[in-house]
């Protein structure tokens, strides 16, 4: 027997998009519904041990990412789940923000209960009902039989445009041409570290370090994260296709987040391929780990402390919606009438076949406007989507898919989704100045 259950706004996916999706809504006096697959929440920050997050600021060091995306850091710095906003020791933005992933699961668990939240875990969304143009229920599966939710508004907040695609909106998948998307990475944590060691290493040999990295602070800022040992990395010829080994400190002080592993030319929403590269990037995940402990300093007496549940998804559908926002909006840091969140993240393309990552800054004051367009679908008309699956095209997915951006869109989806329950209106008909009033109010940087 299914059971039923209904609400004005059901998000499907529980990441930082959907967590403050679902927050932003339950604050506005809508009955809300998030459904999560896995038995925790998070999405690639906990499941993917995506870490840190970044960036909430410009280059030059403006914040342009706060409302509930910063009362989050407020909060995990509280309870000891992050030290703030740090400066970036890579160089590559100004600020990343280390956190702590099972104090992030339990304050998300928290928020969303203060704000009313009806919170299902274990629930995978397997089907979507349209009639019209507009979803009735979506059906999820799980150990206790089906069940079919019904909504208002729905938000899809899953990644992968699971709901949109499901109920018949338009996507795009990876880049013109091919279709290729940038490559999944298996992330692990190594304990044992010895952080001092590394930094030694990098005010001794600047040259074998990212151009970027600011050499002449580094006595004074905390490591956070470190690009290079190129000429080791060469030297090894390890058959993984990268040009630089990627680490982060954290959030432990004996603990580095190894973000090295590279799995090209797979499908992230297909069963098969996602079965091939999870055995191939934990195989890419103990070729690393002995790469780091025999050939890199502080790394002599490491040992692998976590790998994470999943692979790393960077890239897979998203919709295409009322505009699809480009590379050129993004390094102009263009300004949309229909602003809802600002970011100044630059692109950051991980090489779909090759080995490189392509960068370009963000000009102007250093932030792009997302506009309210790109969270709205084509052909369905009660839907919302926030995070990865964003109306973008593939270079300018390279930024917006970053967390501090999927948290500032899932707010703005999430508001935007009760106001438009409460008025009775879809998606596209939403009062955008009401909307961006409404998220001016509650601390989110539009100018």
């Amino acid at each position: 027997m299914t059971r039923k259950l209904q609400a004005d706004v059901v998000v499907v996916g529980g990441g930082p998009a959907g967590i403050n999706a679902a927050i932003a809504a339950g604050r506005q006096g809508a009955s809300t519904i998030l459904i999560e697959r896995y038995g925790f929440l998070g999405g690639m920050s906990t499941a993917a041990s995506v870490y840190p997050w970044m960036t909430f600021h410009t280059e030059s060091g403006q914040q342009v990412i706060k409302g509930i995306a910063q009362e989050i850091i407020d909060r995990l710095i509280e309870r000891g789940g992050s030290p703030g906003h740090l400066r970036d020791t890579i160089g590559f933005v100004h600020t990343v923000t280390p956190y702590h992933p099972e104090i992030y699961k339990l304050l998300a668990i928290d928020m969303l209960k203060e704000a009313g939240v009806k919170l299902l875990l274990h629930s995978f969304v397997d089907g979507v009902q349209v009639e019209n143009k507009v979803i009735q229920s979506v059906q999820l599966s799980g150990k206790s039989g089906p069940i079919q939710v019904s909504g208002r508004m729905f938000v899809d907040t899953s990644g992968d445009a699971d709901m949109a695609y499901l109920s018949g909106a338009p996507t795009q998948t990876g880049r013109e041409g091919d279709k290729r998307t940038q490559p999944m990475t298996m992330k692990f944590r190594m304990r044992g570290v010895d952080l001092e060691a590394i930094r030694q290493e990098m005010i001794n040999n600047p040259t074998n370090f990212y151009h970027k990295t600011p050499f002449h602070e580094l006595n004074e800022l905390p490591l956070t994260g470190i690009q290079g040992f190129y000429s080791q990395w060469n030297a090894a010829k390890l058959p993984i296709n990268r040009d630089q080994v990627l680490l982060f400190a954290g959030p432990e002080p004996d603990e580095i987040l190894v973000n090295c592993t590279r799995v090209q030319g797979l499908d992230g929403t297909d069963i098969e391929d996602l079965t091939l590269a999870e055995e191939e990037g934990l195989r890419q995940v103990m070729m690393m780990a002995e790469f780091l402990q025999k050939s890199v300093p502080g790394f002599s007496q490491a040992s692998i402390s976590s790998v994470a549940a999943q692979i790393g998804v960077r890239e897979t559908r998203r919709i295409d919606g009322l505009y699809r926002l480009s590379m050129d909006d993004v390094v102009t840091g263009r300004r949309f009438g229909d602003v809802i969140a600002r970011s100044g993240y630059p692109i950051d393309i991980h090489d779909p076949s090759g080995k490189g990552v392509t960068e370009a800054l963000v000009r102007g004051d250093g932030a792009y406007d997302i506009p309210y367009r790109c969270l709205v679908p084509q052909q369905v008309h009660n839907l919302l989507v926030a995070g990865r699956c964003l109306s973008t095209t593939h270079e300018a997915l390279a930024t917006t898919r970053l967390t501090p951006s999927c948290m500032a869109t899932g707010q703005a989806a999430g508001t935007a989704a009760a106001l438009a329950s409460a008025a009775g209106t879809t998606a596209a008909e939403v009062d955008v100045a009401q909307l961006q009033k409404v998220l001016l109010h509650n601390g989110v940087v539009l100018t």
